[in-house]
């Protein structure tokens, strides 16, 4: 069987070299440029510290991984063209990325049935190479990156599991690689080749050993209950050191931090850190509550007190009795609230409206502002002595912006949140989606991220991955110009390309006449078919259009085999 390779122009696009950066990029996967020097060392490392078993176990699911990540292109490049030239993707993007040069030597396939029979030669396989260097010529093939690439990207295409062999491979003295591709339950031992797709049973009993030594630590210390607080950064476990200190005392606590960066929910670590986790945590946002109103929902109200209050109820200071309250918004409380608030810090007790006896009430407080309360005690806004009375043991909570490195982790921590709330099953985010989520200034801070990570959940497929366009599509609509602007497209011209320049220079024709003369080429290639004459030009239908109108009002004459454009 002879199978053509059709042109890999398309995925020679996707490669970009982003000097200013200090990237490279496949489409949106960035990549590492690597000596072989290097992967030869790892593979030599491994072999020789966790011996040949487990390490090409690592390698093939290392390999595995890489494959199912460019099998993602395969879905999306040559939407239009047959299943043969979309799978052939694979090997071609195999060779661009310097792995061998693959040569199908037969190749049938048919993913409705689930059929697939493959055999490939490599020529030039890198870890042939690398392996043979090391330890000389071997009586096994050892090509396991490559086989696994070649597993992983077949069994994404395929949606079954398919496995490759290599019958010949160039570390054993032969003159070059072959491997032969069917489902795994088709090869009469390809239960004995699963192990190298599922989890290592080194690195099993590696997580064995780690959870022995976690339940030896938490027998000695137990571990404290603040799983919603995600971070890593300097920043962050600044502000948790402080947390954890203020958490075994009764300190009043004020958080304090741009709007968005969680301070209810750390104030909820904070109590469950605390002796009083056992009791309620009890949240009141000041800010949300009528000026009229707060006296009733902070203290209580007794029945009869004002038209409307047909029954006793208890108010938030009571509620929390024997645990914690959370004053949020606390600088948007207004003066009089303020002066009942510091009299039931001070005596601890509490009076509701229109009673005439007080209730004991025994409370830790935490309170949490956006606002200079310092500038609003200035401006007459705050009362000084209830700021120094909150104000015993401040906590300045980073804004997200100061916490880059905490990003991803909170990111993927949202994923799996909001992938269960909505009944999606999301495989990650794109790297130039995470790229573009470290890049943003963050003005909402920890819930704008939440919002832009529910909506891309909201917006990805089902078992896809989230894409920049999904966190910020107004970035795609100038994704073009901002390649540009920030030079992440950094192609070098070839010499026909300066060939083509020099010729147009020398023509003497001015750039909006080269311009009309190769709209009009191409539309007359096409036939007429504009939305083909767009394609030749690289452009979309509408910005055809508007190209070849702004050339029609420059020159108003008769075009030469142009059509106008509505």
């Amino acid at each position: 069987m002879n199978v053509k390779y059709p042109s890999d122009l398309d995925l020679r696009r996707l490669l970009r070299f982003e000097p200013d950066s200090g990237t490279i990029w496949l489409g949106d996967r960035r990549m590492v440029l690597m000596h072989t020097a290097a992967l030869a060392a790892l593979r030599q490392d491994l072999i020789t510290s966790v011996g040949a078993d487990h390490a090409r176990r690592l390698l093939t699911r290392m390999g595995y991984a890489c494959g199912l990540s460019d099998a993602e292109y395969a879905i999306k490049q040559r939407p239009n063209e047959s299943l043969e030239s979309r799978f052939l993707v694979g090997p071609q993007l195999h060779m661009l990325e310097g792995a061998a040069r693959v040569t199908p030597v037969k190749l049938n396939i048919d993913v409705a049935a689930g059929q697939f029979d493959g055999d490939f030669r490599w020529d030039n396989s890198w870890e042939a190479y690398a392996h043979r260097r090391h330890f000389g010529q071997v009586e096994h093939p050892v090509c396991w990156v490559l086989l696994g690439y070649a597993s992983g990207y077949t069994s994404a295409f395929m949606g079954k599991l398919i496995l490759f062999k290599e019958t010949l491979c160039a570390a054993c003295g032969d003159d070059h690689c072959h491997i032969v591709g069917r489902p795994i339950d088709e090869w009469p031992d390809g239960e004995a080749h699963r192990m190298y797709f599922t989890d290592d049973s080194l690195m099993e009993k590696l997580a064995a050993l780690q959870s022995q030594v976690e339940a030896l630590k938490s027998s000695i210390a137990p571990e404290p209950q603040s799983g919603q607080l995600i971070g890593q950064s300097s920043a962050f476990r600044k502000a948790y050191t402080l947390m954890e200190k203020a958490a075994k005392t009764q300190v009043t606590v004020l958080l304090t931090g741009e709007t968005g960066v969680g301070k209810e929910r750390f104030a909820r670590a904070l109590h469950e850190l605390s002796p009083r986790n056992g009791a309620p945590f009890v949240a009141v946002n000041c800010a949300a509550l009528p000026a009229e109103l707060i006296e009733a929902e902070l203290f209580g109200v007794e029945k009869g007190a004002y038209t409307g209050a047909h029954a006793a109820r208890a108010g938030r200071f009571e509620r929390a009795h024997g645990g914690t309250l959370l004053l949020d918004e606390v600088g948007e409380m207004p003066l009089p609230a303020q002066a009942k608030l510091l009299r039931v810090l001070q005596e601890g007790e509490v009076e509701r409206v229109g009673a005439e006896v007080t209730r004991r009430v025994n409370v830790r407080l935490i309170a949490a502002t956006n606002v200079d309360l310092e500038k609003a005690v200035r401006e007459g806004r705050f009362r000084q002595d209830l700021w120094y009375r909150l104000n015993v043991y401040p906590i300045c909570l980073p804004p997200l912006r100061q916490r880059v490195a905490d990003i991803t982790l909170l990111a993927q921590a949202m994923l799996t949140r909001f992938g269960a709330l909505h009944d999606k099953r999301i495989s990650g985010f794109a790297e130039r989606a995470l790229q573009a989520l470290e890049q943003h200034d963050w003005p909402g801070n920890v819930r704008e991220l939440e919002n832009l990570v529910e909506r891309g959940v909201i917006l990805a497929s089902q078992g896809g991955m989230i894409e920049v366009e999904h966190l910020f599509p107004h970035l795609m609509d100038a994704k073009q110009t901002s390649l540009n602007a920030h030079g992440q497209l950094a192609e070098l011209p070839s010499p026909s390309d300066d060939d083509l320049s020099a010729r147009i220079l020398d023509s003497g024709s001015s750039l909006d006449d080269i311009e009309a003369r190769v709209l009009n080429h191409a539309v007359a290639r096409a036939g007429g078919n504009l939305s083909q004459a767009a394609r030749l030009l690289g452009l979309s239908r509408a910005q055809l259009a508007y190209r070849q109108k702004r050339s029609l009002e420059r020159d108003p004459g008769p075009a030469t085999g142009a059509t106008p454009l509505d």
